[in-house]
């Protein structure tokens, strides 16, 4: 789940409301009583509801879905399991020898290579993006999400320079980051077989995945187009630095911290490297 660091919230501002004790409070407050100690229930379900619910990564989804079930009925394949010509030359996949139509570092999110590759993305996008949604609102999930793609494409344009790139696996490897700092950061708020179980899971799903990733990359052919695999990388550093920032619930006590700025800095260098190393240095030009 998405959570906040509660001993500096203790030291927070205390004009927020109180919320009464015993009382239901948001859409899981029993699931919520199950893996939070009763001294850190009410601090969390002050931000833990679903007002507003989870817009963006539902949207997001929606939009990737719609985007995928176009291409598959645009252009007739002999099944789903994995689409070919339609997505390789679609104008939102990351092509690096397309790469002045700056709008694909971002737009390849929407195209998938196949059911098992939008099934896999969407399902774990829900269920990571929905719970942090619900404490951390749309527009840090969404920043997060973002930055994780971003990140993909142009670390893929770095270190995988002329492979194409599809699929919204930067996104989701940042929400798996930013889980994963966000669990080990507030692991002393959570019970322990819960704290310890969330992050062994993300662990062993994000080895599980990139095995597979590396695997479509070095020993299997989509459509005889290689498939880069380094956006995982660079979504998951993404989600461990931007994630970091938005996912913790940060204060005057945390932006004295300089691992906040550190990770606010490290990930505007690294844009303003890739942008000059795909203008100048890129061996796709």
């Amino acid at each position: 789940m998405g959570d906040l660091d509660y001993e500096e919230a203790e030291q927070e501002d205390n004009s927020e409301p109180e919320i009464n004790q015993g009382k239901e409070t948001g859409c899981f407050r029993k699931f919520q009583n199950l893996i939070i100690p009763p001294e850190f229930r009410d601090r969390y379900m002050q931000r833990a509801n679903c007002r507003p619910p989870p817009i963006f990564i539902i949207g997001i989804s929606i939009a990737e879905l719609a985007v995928f079930i176009y291409y598959a009925l645009w252009k007739p394949h002999k099944q789903w399991v994995t689409l070919d010509e339609g997505i390789w030359k679609s104008p939102l996949t990351y092509d690096p020898a397309k790469r002045q139509e700056a709008w694909r570092f971002v737009s390849y999110m929407f195209i998938h290579a196949g059911v098992g590759h939008i099934f896999g993305n969407l399902v774990m996008q829900l269920l990571l993006g929905i719970p942090l949604e619900m404490v951390h609102k749309g527009h840090e999930v969404g920043l997060v999400y973002l930055a994780g793609v971003l990140a993909g494409s142009l670390a893929s344009s770095i270190f995988d320079p002329l492979t194409v790139l599809v699929g919204a696996s930067g996104g989701v490897y940042a929400l798996y980051g930013g889980y994963f700092i966000n669990a080990v950061v507030n692991f002393k708020q959570m019970k322990l077989i819960f704290g310890v179980t969330r992050i062994l899971i993300i662990v062993l799903i994000v080895v599980a995945d990139f095995g597979y990733a590396l695997y479509r990359r070095f020993a299997n052919l989509e459509g005889g187009v290689k498939v880069s695999f380094v956006a995982h990388l660079g979504g998951i550093v993404a989600g461990l630095t931007i994630g970091y920032v938005f996912f913790i619930k940060f204060n005057t006590k945390l932006c004295k911290n300089p691992l906040f700025w550190i990770c606010i800095l490290g990930y505007a260098v690294f844009l303003i490297f890739a942008v000059f190393f795909n203008i100048f240095i890129s061996p796709a030009s």
